[in-house]
């Protein structure tokens, strides 16, 4: 990077920034928790050597103060040493869709989607919003948004499945209980080290008007765009971009990842790490539910984890799920 010709060719510099960074998330860590084990050393050293008694419980003080902030740093660098997939240290596609319920469902995804920017936020994950399709009466049909960020989708793939929502409906006049649902998927986003052949020829591409809050050009130009992969009928969309051409860039950016994802599928030939364990979005295919009434409690059905605290867990408070699904996932392996 000191190198005079490093920004001569800018993506690959940018690449090698980005490898860089991951490199540095990976050792940083084990250089702070040796400096602090250091530290407890030397503070235990002082405590040794005072006399005066008062000083020297603060000094050991000091050092188990230390000690703990080492212990929490040391449960941070285990659970990303769980992140072993080539892929976990990538960034993150994460798309939303309303499932049975329809306006439920619909309010159900949205607060699923705040809930996703809120720990995106927490952990200084840079969030790009790409599509969305509002509800016809409130909430969203469905949503991408792109999390950028180290081990970005090492922490969110614990998401893809079906969520399972029961409340009192604000929607209903007589107050009575409902149940909703909406599926999560995720995927990493691929760069270009990871070769995906893409045939034009394949490709239909339309232009729309962009929907939701936007501005004077936003919603006045057919700015948006949507590919569709013709031989698998995969399709993608983004309309964050006023302009037409930056939104087709990233969808096909998201296309490729996408193409990967079922590359590697149909490689396997075992849906269910994918997109089986997914399944259809209704009863018995949830992953996790979220129960607002007649009691509170949030339940991982996969790994069994509970967290009472609902509306921390709405606020983007995910880390008890996600290091329990990244446990059970390791003992599976």
């Amino acid at each position: 990077m000191a190198s005079p010709s490093f920004w001569d060719d800018q993506n690959k510099a940018k690449h090698t920034i980005e490898k860089a960074n991951q490199h540095r998330v990976i050792l940083n860590p084990f250089g702070k928790l040796e400096k602090a084990a250091e530290d407890v050393a030397l503070f235990l050293e002082l405590a040794e050597g005072e006399e005066d008694p008062s000083q020297k419980e603060q000094v050991v003080a000091d050092a188990v103060t230390e000690l703990d902030r080492a212990e929490e740093a040391f449960g941070k660098l285990e659970l990303q040493s769980l992140l072993g997939d080539p892929l976990d240290a990538h960034n993150v596609y994460l798309s939303l869709h309303a499932g049975a319920g329809g306006t439920e469902s619909c309010d159900w995804a949205e607060m699923l989607l705040r809930m996703y920017r809120r720990y995106c936020e927490a952990h200084e994950f840079e969030v790009t919003l790409l599509d969305l399709q509002a509800g016809e009466e409130a909430g969203i049909k469905s949503a991408t948004l792109l999390a950028a960020g180290p081990f970005a989708y090492g922490y969110l793939k614990a998401e893809r499945g079906v969520h399972r929502l029961v409340r009192i409906s604000p929607f209903d006049a007589n107050k009575r209980r409902h149940t909703s649902f909406a599926s999560v998927d995720t995927l990493a986003e691929v760069d270009e080290s990871i070769e995906i052949e893409i045939d034009e020829n394949d490709l239909r591409v339309d232009t729309y008007r962009s929907s939701g809050a936007g501005g004077q050009h936003v919603n006045t130009t057919d700015s948006a765009v949507r590919i569709t992969h013709v031989p698998t009928g995969i399709i993608v969309a983004c309309q964050a971009e006023r302009s037409q051409h930056k939104n087709r860039s990233r969808a096909m950016s998201l296309l490729r990842a996408r193409l990967h994802e079922w590359t590697l599928d149909q490689k396997r030939k075992d849906m269910e790490k994918h997109y089986g364990e997914k399944g259809e979005i209704a009863w018995g295919h949830q992953i996790r539910s979220y129960v607002l009434h007649p009691y509170s409690l949030v339940k991982d059905l996969r790994t069994d984890t509970e967290v009472g605290n609902v509306s921390g867990v709405l606020d983007g408070d995910l880390d008890p799920f996600i290091e329990a699904f990244l446990k059970w996932q390791r003992s599976r392996q």
